[in-house]
């Protein structure tokens, strides 16, 4: 179905009928709950909150447990939030939070998988790469220099890419 004949079909509907079918598609399908949940009440803030806890606990779990560094919790997390439309700069905040948490950790052991620096460089790119879009390059500059040098003074495998992505925006 095009979406001038979804405009077509719901023309021709009664309020009433409408009304019931934003319900059942509320009640089905758990994108549009999300959706009509975050557009009637977002606290991004909140959002944010359990973002940065939820990603700690990959690094620094409570207890004795082991890390589980699964870079994808992050990143399934910051393509919801993107999906969803939050606030630009709360976004920025959370992929550069990702990026310091994993820094942080790396800074007191040292990880050995090529995989792992490779995302993050990716990440660093995608938070560049928004900043940029948004506007909100220069009020985060010193963040992605921290970054830059926290990679370089840990002797990341890739720290030079850092510093080109950067260059190169």
């Amino acid at each position: 179905m095009s979406k001038r004949d979804l405009q077509n079909y719901l023309k021709d509907l009664t309020k009433k009928q409408l009304n019931e079918q934003i319900l059942d598609l509320y009640e089905r399908f758990k994108d549009v709950k999300v959706y009509y949940d975050f557009a009637f009440n977002p606290q991004e803030d909140k959002l944010i909150d359990d973002f940065k806890t939820r990603v700690g606990k990959e690094y620094f779990p409570p207890g004795k447990r082991k890390p589980k560094m699964r870079r994808s919790v992050a990143q399934k997390l910051i393509k919801h939030f993107i999906t969803i439309e939050v606030e630009p700069s709360l976004l920025l905040d959370a992929m550069l939070f990702n990026i310091e948490t994993a820094q942080a950790f790396t800074f007191q052991r040292t990880i050995n998988q090529e995989s792992f620096y490779k995302s993050m460089l990716n990440s660093f790119e995608q938070a560049v790469n928004h900043a940029k879009y948004h506007g909100l390059l220069v009020d985060s500059e010193n963040r992605f220099i921290k970054i830059i040098q926290n990679a370089q003074e840990q002797k990341w495998l890739n720290y030079f890419d850092f510093g080109e992505v950067m260059r190169d925006k």
